[in-house]
């Protein structure tokens, strides 16, 4: 018995290994039964252990919200917080299977706060159900998710118009809500839109047809997973492979690790490393320990090759005759996901596939208007809005545009400071700038320049409250420095706002914009031998690292003049301070705008304390 026990577990074993998975997510507005319809799958499929259904039956008479029944919610929805609010908050994703194929399926948050997890678990998904409240309709959070599911590539779609008893599974609500929902999404690109009546709760047209809704004839919703064909040829079978990893356990030994995104690739084929592009060919792809004769997309490999050539991780193998593009400007789609809105010319850790670089948003091009797509002009980014943004990073990167390859085409943002990822980005195509503008290599340099002015050009970046002394500092530091032969430049915020930055404003955005303008300018100015002083309040850390990350170790020096805002107040000649506090002066830096203090600045003013002389006899011991 135990031989033919061990018998059928193996036969059962590669039987499942043999089907085919399918990926796919629910998704909508807010209790329109996604985790009820998810949990009633995995009752109908026989999918639930024994211990589970027990646990359930007790889970269900102390956080059910069926009365008597079995409420099938309580199978996905785990955490805590969701069971007391009745809520779904993070993505569950759960596993089973049919005698046709396996599922993973990932159960989405409806509420509109947590849509990023619902991006989340769309970004891997090959199939959307997107579910929609018989009694309430098409919602707006009905018109994202499913905006965010045509930006992330998915093509196939399931409308199940839910809880069709609580409104006596009446034919004219379903087709009303059909009718709805198709003339929304007619320009979504979808391939499929499969409109299914259904109820979670009772498990009507879920596995079978329901007896109650006789006018329905199309496939149930479990018969239509079962045979939809979502896994469709893009053309496209050129070798991908995102190194994730340089293995080198000894000097015998290097491989490079990685999943393959797309294609297949055996020993002898050439491929090319991008983006230095150089050309070598495959010695040999191990699987584990185990020597292989191919791989193919989504295999997990380590590949060697024949010659030893410079290769790291982030870098991409690809097929040498089909190469991937390489740029560092691109035009992308960009979902933002959280409160704090996002600000052109703002530094951001960029991740794509296995590569890490600083992005730049140069251009919000228009944003979407979330129920109509209507084009709307926008200067920053709110939680949760869709834009077509331009894009500029800090060195090229190896791409495909999203509708090729997700892999190479899909990237987020994360928050240099937080590490918060922030926001999800599609890229569209290369910006034609990024290949026509190249970088001038000149005769002359910075240290030709600085030397024949016999100094050490720098750049002196005065930050600190207005009113704080930063410009009176300055300009008697300049008047020193030019005492002693020294060539320099003060820019000042004032002054610059007369000229090259009159056209901002005071938003952060415009904030943002200003520090970026004003560094770009201090880096040229160094470039040509100056000594720089820059005294602008520049209240964001994020912004004073990006102007410290334009100069080389040594020529950006953080001079935080620290005044208390009694004090600030008190020298106020111009009646800011005053106006701000009255209301009348909006987005002012300390009182309803703020300001965050260098962490550790290269000199830290105490000039509230330190008298205006004394704080330049500090500046000039520090500069030597």
């Amino acid at each position: 018995m135990s031989m033919l026990h061990a018998k059928d577990i193996a036969s059962f074993l590669d039987g499942q290994r043999d089907k085919e998975t399918l990926r796919f997510i629910t998704c909508g507005s807010v209790d329109d039964g996604k985790s009820t319809l998810i949990g009633r799958l995995l009752f109908e499929s026989k999918s639930i252990f024994d211990d589970q259904l027990q646990a359930l039956e007790t889970d269900s008479r102390q956080y059910g919200t069926q009365g008597e029944k079995i409420d099938l919610a309580l199978l996905v929805d785990g955490l805590q917080a969701e069971r007391e609010q009745g809520i779904t908050i993070d993505v569950a994703y759960r596993f089973f299977a049919t005698d046709r194929r396996r599922y993973i399926v990932a159960d989405t948050p409806g509420h509109e706060q947590y849509t990023r997890n619902m991006a989340t678990g769309a970004s891997t998904a090959d199939l959307a159900v997107i579910l929609i409240d018989a009694r309430k309709g098409v919602l707006t959070q009905t018109r994202r998710h499913s905006r965010i599911v045509a930006m992330m590539g998915i093509r196939h779609v399931v409308l199940a118009v839910n809880k069709m008893d609580l409104v006596e599974c009446d034919q004219s609500v379903y087709d009303a809500i059909v009718e709805d929902y198709l003339a929304f999404a007619s320009g979504f690109g979808f391939t499929t839109v499969q409109a299914i009546p259904l109820s979670g709760l009772d498990g009507d047209n879920v596995l079978n047809h329901s007896a109650r809704m006789p006018w329905y004839s199309g496939p149930s919703l479990m018969g239509y997973l079962d045979t939809v064909e979502v896994h469709e040829s893009n053309g496209r079978d050129a070798f991908r492979l995102p190194v994730q990893w340089v293995n080198r356990p000894n000097l015998d030994f290097r491989g490079f690790c990685g999943r393959i995104a797309e294609g297949t690739v055996r020993p002898g084929d050439t491929l090319r490393v991008l983006p230095s592009g150089v050309s070598v060919e495959v010695k040999a792809i191990l699987a584990g320990f185990d020597e292989v004769e191919s791989a193919c997309a989504g295999d997990s490999v380590t590949i060697t090759l024949s010659e030893e050539v410079d290769v790291s991780r982030g870098d991409v193998l690809v097929a040498a005759a089909a190469p991937a593009e390489v740029a560092d400007q691109f035009e992308a789609r960009l979902l933002w996901m959280v409160e704090h809105p996002m600000s052109p010319g703002r530094q951001y850790l960029m991740k794509l596939a296995c590569k890490e670089v600083t992005a730049t948003i140069t251009d919000i091009k228009y944003r979407e208007d979330v129920n109509t797509g209507t084009h709307l002009a926008a200067k920053n980014l709110g939680l949760n809005e869709i834009a077509t943004v331009n894009l500029s990073t800090s060195a090229p990167v190896v791409f495909e545009p999203y509708a090729v390859n997700r892999v190479l085409g899909g990237f987020i943002l994360v928050d240099k400071l937080t590490f918060e990822t922030v926001g999800a980005g599609m890229i569209d195509f290369a910006l034609r700038r990024a290949s026509n503008i190249h970088w001038q290599a000149l005769e002359l340099n910075r240290t030709v320049r600085a030397a024949q002015k016999h100094q050490s050009p720098r750049c002196i970046w005065f930050t600190g409250l207005s009113g704080s002394g930063k410009s009176t500092i300055a300009n008697l530091l300049e008047k020193r420095l030019h005492a002693e032969g020294k060539h320099t430049y003060l820019l000042d915020g004032d002054n610059v706002r007369h000229g090259l930055n009159r056209d901002l404003g005071f938003t952060e955005a415009d904030r943002v914009e200003n520090i970026r303008r004003v560094a770009e300018v201090a880096k040229l100015m160094v470039d040509a031998g100056l000594i720089v002083l820059v005294s602008f309040i520049s209240p964001f850390i994020s912004e004073r690292r990006m102007a410290r990350d334009l100069f080389a170790p040594g020529e950006f020096i953080e001079v935080y003049v620290d005044t208390p805002i009694e004090e600030c107040e008190r020298r106020d000649v111009k009646g800011l301070y005053a106006k701000a506090r009255a209301g009348a002066l909006k987005n002012f830096t300390g009182i309803d705008s703020p300001y965050e203090a260098p962490e550790v600045p290269e000199v830290h003013l105490h000039a509230g304390q330190l008298s205006t002389p004394a704080c330049v006899d500090v500046l000039v011991d520090t500069l030597g």
